[in-house]
């Protein structure tokens, strides 16, 4: 925990080195362009992901299927837009290597294995109102008892 912490310190102090950095080489102006530029691509990032994630489990769930590719697949689109939109440019690093097909699923899979995540099955298919008994099946009638 405390390695976190340190790390939560650390990383904008990195990001103001690198901002400085890059400001004296390029210059001030052209550094805001970058930042400015990088945060419209990930509040695009982020409501693209959304909307697409939604639509795509819904569609998943309606063919009785588990969206979990279309879950993991929109979080990590979320997570690289929420970097896009941090100011700095190592958030933006870290935001391109999500976007790589190849380091996203290494990190998709560190971090099920991480959480122990492990699906519950499929859903079932059938609708609610299905033909199924819900309880004891009660028939109704009338009766007579005979003494013989």
């Amino acid at each position: 925990m405390r390695v976190f912490f340190f790390l939560f310190l650390l990383f904008p102090l990195l990001e103001l080195a690198v901002l400085i950095k890059l400001g004296s080489a390029v210059g001030v102006g052209w550094t805001l362009i970058l930042l400015i530029l990088s945060t419209f691509v990930g509040i695009g990032m982020v409501r693209v992901a959304g909307f697409a994630t939604i639509w795509r489990a819904r569609m998943r769930l309606a063919m009785g299927e588990m969206p979990e590719k279309e879950i993991t697949q929109g979080l990590t689109l979320g997570i690289s837009g929420i970097l896009f939109i941090l100011p700095g440019f190592i958030s933006d690093v870290f935001a391109l290597l999500i976007l790589l097909p190849v380091t996203r699923k290494l990190l998709v899979g560190a971090v099920v294995r991480r959480l122990n995540i492990r699906t519950a099955g499929q859903f079932r298919s059938e609708p609610h109102n299905s033909s199924r008994p819900e309880g004891p099946k009660v028939i109704e009638g009338e009766y007579e008892r005979r003494d013989d």
